[in-house]
């Protein structure tokens, strides 16, 4: 086909060639028109003392800012944490959940929580909500976690401490190692007391001492074979004593992330923002027009192809 035939295609079918694309951009101008706005607000998150530190921290090493970015985004879209915004904001939790977007900032540990609504009033309360809820949700969770370890190494020490005053009851004596030590004390100056009464003849001194030497090895015969027993209380009550305060020293470092990650002093909330209908319509109406306007090209071939009338062999003579 040369031009004349194209342009005599098109005149003939200008109808298709000028309505649909004219058809398909009608269209989504009214849907762009006819959809609600959508408010968006961005709440920032910069907290760089949760993020690298000490080993104690939750969150370090090399991809420590890419780990608690991820973290605090799946926090921020948990179903608990998705139930609590709910109940804060009365917003339902597809609404929520659907509407969320964080990204990290950069390479940093700051990032940003976008939260987009058709209700203008929702959209500051939501992200509020979400970045609060999340960062306890990740961090003071870890405060109850430690105060149970806390409870439950206090309990192992108080186990272990009773045992030993039980222990010492049974047998009614106290602190029988210090005592067994002290004997053997005892023992060794009596020995000596014993020999220089001997060597200068004190009869009666030598004796008593004999009978203060008989004494104390009585005792130690009484206090040498409970000994093991009393000791394996004693190192219990030391290892619970040692687990105490490594649970203790847990507490502390969670304490002081919980901390650092108040709400209050970490987070800030951007002003809420609508996009504007007429650069949703630029944006919009000129793609959908040019698709129309290549299926009216498509449509027009078709029809084109179909017109043409189908071509009977010619006989050939014999």
């Amino acid at each position: 086909m040369e031009t004349v035939d194209y342009l005599r295609v098109a005149r003939k079918r200008l109808s298709i060639l000028i309505g649909l694309p004219v058809l398909a951009a009608v269209v989504a101008a009214a849907v762009v028109l006819l959809t609600p706005p959508q408010y968006a607000v961005t709440a920032y998150v910069a907290a760089p003392a949760l993020v690298g530190g000490v080993a104690a921290q939750q969150y370090t090493g090399t991809q420590a800012a890419n780990q608690f970015v991820a973290a605090f985004a799946a926090a921020a879209t948990s179903p608990k944490v998705i139930d609590q915004v709910h109940d804060d904001t009365r917003i339902d939790r597809a609404a929520i959940r659907d509407a969320v977007v964080v990204k990290q900032v950069g390479a940093s540990s700051q990032l940003t929580l976008t939260y987009t609504n058709s209700d203008r009033a929702a959209v500051g309360p939501v992200a509020n909500s979400l970045t609060s809820r999340a960062l306890t949700f990740l961090f003071a969770s870890q405060v109850t976690v430690a105060t149970q370890q806390v409870a439950a190494a206090e309990a192992d020490v108080s186990a272990a401490t009773k045992g030993i005053s039980d222990w010492e009851s049974e047998n009614d004596v106290s602190q029988p190692d210090k005592l067994y030590q002290a004997t053997l004390s005892e023992q060794s100056s009596l020995r000596q007391q014993q020999l220089s009464m001997a060597a200068v003849g004190n009869t009666k001194g030598s004796s008593a001492a004999s009978d203060a030497l008989e004494k104390g090895q009585k005792r130690l015969d009484s206090l040498g074979p409970k000994l093991p027993g009393y000791e394996a209380l004693l190192a219990q009550r030391d290892a619970a004593t040692s687990a105490l305060a490594e649970a203790r020293q847990g507490l502390q470092a969670a304490r002081a992330q919980a901390g650092a990650a108040d709400p209050d002093e970490v987070t800030s909330v951007g002003e809420i923002s609508a996009p504007s209908k007429l650069s949703a319509l630029v944006r919009t109406v000129p793609p959908v027009a040019g698709a129309g306007l290549l299926i009216a090209v498509l449509l027009i071939v078709l029809l084109e192809i179909l017109a043409r009338p189908s071509r009977t062999p010619a006989p050939h003579d014999s």
